[in-house]
């Protein structure tokens, strides 16, 4: 991610911005046919890119050193003809669109092996039962396969936002200094058509130098990939707490360690994607901000988005390559959770033993029951189904009715039946992925 968004891959790419506008003027006589040639046989390294820096840095934006540059390296006889009726900001805007589909083909590899590792962690602990918890509190049984199975489709379910993403916010941009492109007389439009098919992209309807939306999609959706990482990861911190102890970060060497507590093994991974989802929030608001572009052209609005938009991709770079770690190689520590199961002494079965008893007794009722005796239970009963049989107002019922030692058993299979429709959807997602991989 770090070379798609370099010096270098910059300049490489105001020049292929710059050989695809030659061709596609070439096509209807406006240039000469060698000029687009010409232009993609300069390297970016032949430009100097600290050379462009220090440029940009007095005159504010890369591409009018970039021009000079380039210009300098033509036959006298091309040289006029190069950027003709373009304006700083096409090349820059589409430089950077041709770098953000290089980082967004980079995030959808990463993302296909982050969904890979959470659908077989989610196949091998399908029946691994485990405590569900709400509020952060034990709640009713699952599996440890249903809640990988629910970070997998979350993070499927903003990979699949993905292909649409890339098919509506990955165009060119051409419009000339007002965008009107006027310079080319009636043949604007069709020189943005074949602008656009020269570097592989759909044409927009006009040029976008104040129709920021495109960009801040692409950020919005970078963010929501990180919060759904973002979950993943919380869930994994918790879950390899020294209380909870269900599962721990794949361990490496002096990976996890505290330079005080020689015993410490942190989660590192889950630690480095939460930040990345904390970090990228800031990003998302420039990108908003931007979109507030008054005229034809604003002052730092769109040149704020060169900041927002690399700085997140780094930031999903670095919590996918994390998430790929954790999915394919977390330690599950399911006699632990087996042991977690019982700490509350059978109150996890409550809500299965209220559905029983609403049968006989109504909703309300039921609930009160089980109510009574959970708190009998936090009093010293040693189960919920001795507080039950010990209830009175329950003595008169069939005994199956109160007993909860089939109960877990129904809570796995529940929760095994939801794996399987769930991983089928992660799947779809990931061969979504690949083909824009």
């Amino acid at each position: 991610m770090r070379d798609v968004f370099s010096d270098e891959a910059r300049v490489a790419a105001m020049v292929t911005a710059e050989a695809a506008l030659a061709r596609a003027q070439a096509r209807f006589g406006l240039v000469p046919d060698g000029l687009a040639d010409a232009i993609a046989a300069v390297g970016a390294r032949d430009l100097d890119p600290a050379a462009l820096g220090a440029a940009t840095a007095v005159v504010g934006v890369p591409v009018i050193p970039f021009l000079k540059a380039l210009q300098s390296r033509l036959p006298a006889d091309l040289e006029p003809h190069v950027h003709k009726g373009a304006t700083t900001q096409d090349i820059a805007d589409t430089a950077l669109v041709i770098q953000l589909r290089a980082g967004l083909r980079l995030i959808a590899h990463e993302l296909g092996r982050v969904l890979l590792g959470l659908e077989r962690l989610a196949g091998r602990h399908r029946a691994t039962p485990c405590a569900g918890r709400t509020y952060g509190q034990h709640a009713a049984p699952v599996t440890f396969g249903f809640k990988a199975a629910v970070w997998a489709t979350g993070i499927a379910d903003v990979a699949a936002r993905l292909p649409g993403l890339v098919e509506r916010s990955l165009v060119p941009s051409l419009g000339g200094p007002v965008g009107t492109f006027a310079a080319m007389g009636g043949h604007g439009p069709a020189v943005l058509d074949a602008f656009a098919a020269e570097l592989g992209f759909r044409a927009p309807p006009l040029a976008w130098h104040t129709r920021r939306a495109a960009l801040s999609e692409i950020g919005t959706w970078v963010a929501m990939l990180l919060g759904a990482l973002g979950k993943f990861a919380g869930d994994v911190a918790h879950l390899a707490t020294t209380e909870v102890g269900e599962v721990a970060e794949p361990a490496m060497p002096g990976r996890g360690g505290s330079s005080a507590m020689p015993h410490k093994r942190n989660p590192v991974g889950a630690t480095l994607i939460l930040s990345a989802g904390m970090a990228a929030k800031g990003h998302v608001v420039t990108l908003l901000d931007a979109m507030v572009a008054a005229h034809e052209r604003p002052a730092g609005a769109w040149h704020a988005e060169w900041h927002a938009l690399p700085s997140l991709f780094g930031l999903a770079s670095g919590a996918l390559r994390e998430a790929a770690l954790l999915a394919e190689g977390l330690v599950v520590d399911a006699e632990r959770m087996s042991a977690n199961l019982q700490i509350t002494r059978g109150l996890l079965f409550a809500d299965a033993v209220a559905g029983r008893l609403a049968g006989v007794l109504g909703r309300e009722a039921a609930h009160a029951a089980v109510e009574r005796a959970a708190q009998r239970v936090r009093g010293g009963t040693p189960s919920l189904e001795a507080a039950l049989r010990d209830d009175a107002a329950l003595a008169a019922l069939p005994p199956d009715l109160l007993d909860t030692s089939g109960d877990l058993e129904g809570a796995v299979e529940a929760a095994s039946l939801w794996v399987d429709r769930a991983l089928p959807t992660c799947a779809r997602a990931r061969a979504e992925l690949a083909a824009l991989a």
